[in-house]
């Protein structure tokens, strides 16, 4: 394969690794819809079906970096081919499972076939397709992400009116079989030739770390921010981390590189990401509440009704539209620019247009075109910053950034609401503080992108 050329057919092999993702993240949203039936049909307590969806995102989230590191290492086909091994699995056991507790097993099991998908399929997207493609590769793939956002309600909803609960797993069931077949035929393998000795001890305090991280912050809204359960997991967090940070500057084959963070366009890609899934992934949870709550939908047409954000981010990013205009404007005005659309978006959410759906669509299309232009930009920042030899490393930090911005800000807009006189006032309230995190991510990444790209002109002038 030639890196001037791309492998011939990088395209194919996108849309199998695209579908091998959007199974992954499909589950991220599809048992929320089967709660009733789960509670009706196990028995399960509010404590069980709090499980059943953490356990997933818990494990997931905790070993993105791990299974970045993995894929970098051992290969990323192999880890591609694992992944979807263990999610298959993973899959079968919670359609069968017949009590609360093996189906938490089994999510939990999704969930390490989870951080294997998602940390290869954008290392592989890196490493198939030329520097001039890469922004539109990495488009569909970010569209795919919205994609399955907005579709894991509607076919959670499609398949529980049709069948049982435990349907909403296995028919992962012949996507993976599909996938796994087009993967091994289709996907080239792709390594770290350096074959640097494997970090174990760093895998196994970032992921303890990065978990007992995201399950504070999943506890903090129903338990108390002061509470003894989210106070020690929090600090098991704080000292697992800081081992972490200790240990990867002391070794000479770290998981992480810590030079990373001395790349402006890296630390500034980094800090975007935070506050656009911080913002983002708050103000999304707070208007699923806003159309249900405020507006008087059920749950399926709220979900429909939020289809037009998805729809927008995979028509321009399908289209290469967004990629078009990122080349045209550069990475730092793309990404500030995205940015400004979503902040706006989110403000027309929050302002109230007499309790119509006008200004909600309205808002949606904006956060829909933003997210287009800036989420794959914002991305790509990110993976070509890091040599493409640390490409699943790069792919486990995007992951991880999104988790963590995403939990921190339901978490951080869910006490919002929480503290605010009504609901309207608290959603629209969390709507607003969303809005801002977005617009000040937007500008800061942008700053800090530009700086880089300075200083790289500068370097070449001088040579």
């Amino acid at each position: 394969m030639s890196v001037s050329q791309g492998h011939p057919q990088r395209w194919l092999i996108l849309g199998v690794i695209c579908l091998a993702q959007l199974t992954v993240l499909l589950d991220n949203t599809v048992l929320n819809v089967a709660i009733p039936s789960l509670t009706r049909e196990l028995g399960a307590e509010t404590s069980d079906i709090q499980w059943m969806i953490n356990a997933y995102s818990l494990v997931q989230s905790g070993l993105l970096l791990t299974a970045g590191s993995a894929a970098d290492r051992w290969g990323r086909k192999k880890m591609l081919i694992a992944g979807l091994v263990l999610f298959g699995i993973g899959s079968l056991a919670a359609g069968l499972a017949d009590g609360t507790g093996r189906l938490i097993a089994a999510r939990a099991g999704m969930g390490v076939g989870g951080a294997l998908l998602l940390t290869t399929t954008l290392a592989v997207a890196m490493q198939i397709f030329t520097p001039e493609e890469q922004p539109r590769a990495i488009g569909i793939w970010a569209a795919v992400n919205a994609l399955g956002f907005a579709a894991g309600p509607l076919l959670g909803g499609f398949m529980l009116d049709h069948f049982w609960w435990g349907a909403i797993f296995l028919v992962n069931l012949p996507v993976v079989a599909l996938a796994l077949v087009a993967v091994v035929v289709l996907v080239p393998e792709s390594r770290n030739p350096r074959g640097d000795r494997p970090d174990l001890l760093g895998a196994l305090l970032s992921t303890i770390g990065m978990a007992a991280l995201v399950f504070a912050i999943i506890s903090g809204p129903e338990h108390g921010w002061t509470s003894g359960r989210v106070l020690s997991t929090a600090a098991v967090a704080v000292l697992f981390l800081g081992a972490f940070a200790y240990w990867e500057s002391r070794i000479p084959y770290p998981m992480l590189d810590p030079h990373f963070f001395r790349d402006r366009r890296f630390t500034g890609a980094v800090t975007g990401a935070v506050l656009i899934t911080f913002g983002m992934g708050g103000a999304l949870f707070l208007l699923t509440q806003h159309l249900q709550l405020v507006l008087g939908y059920g749950p399926l047409e709220a979900g429909l009704r939020t289809a037009p954000l998805a729809l927008t981010v995979v028509a321009l990013n399908f289209s290469g539209l967004s990629a078009k205009w990122s080349g045209r404007l550069g990475t730092p005005v793309s990404i500030a620019s995205g940015m400004v659309l979503m902040a706006g978006g989110l403000v027309a959410v929050a302002v109230p247009d007499g309790g119509g759906y006008a200004g909600t669509l309205a808002g949606l299309l904006l956060i829909g075109a933003g997210c287009a232009i800036a989420n794959p930009a914002m991305a790509h920042a990110i993976m070509s910053s890091i040599p493409p030899e640390k490409a699943g490393v790069g792919a486990g930090i995007n992951g991880t950034l999104a988790e963590f911005g995403n939990g921190l800000g339901v978490a951080v807009l869910g006490a919002v609401l929480s503290s605010s006189g009504g609901l309207a006032q608290g959603l629209r309230a969390g709507q607003l503080v969303g809005a801002v995190a977005v617009l000040l991510g937007g500008f800061v990444a942008a700053a800090l992108l530009r700086r880089a790209q300075r200083a790289d002109s500068e370097m070449v002038v001088a040579r």
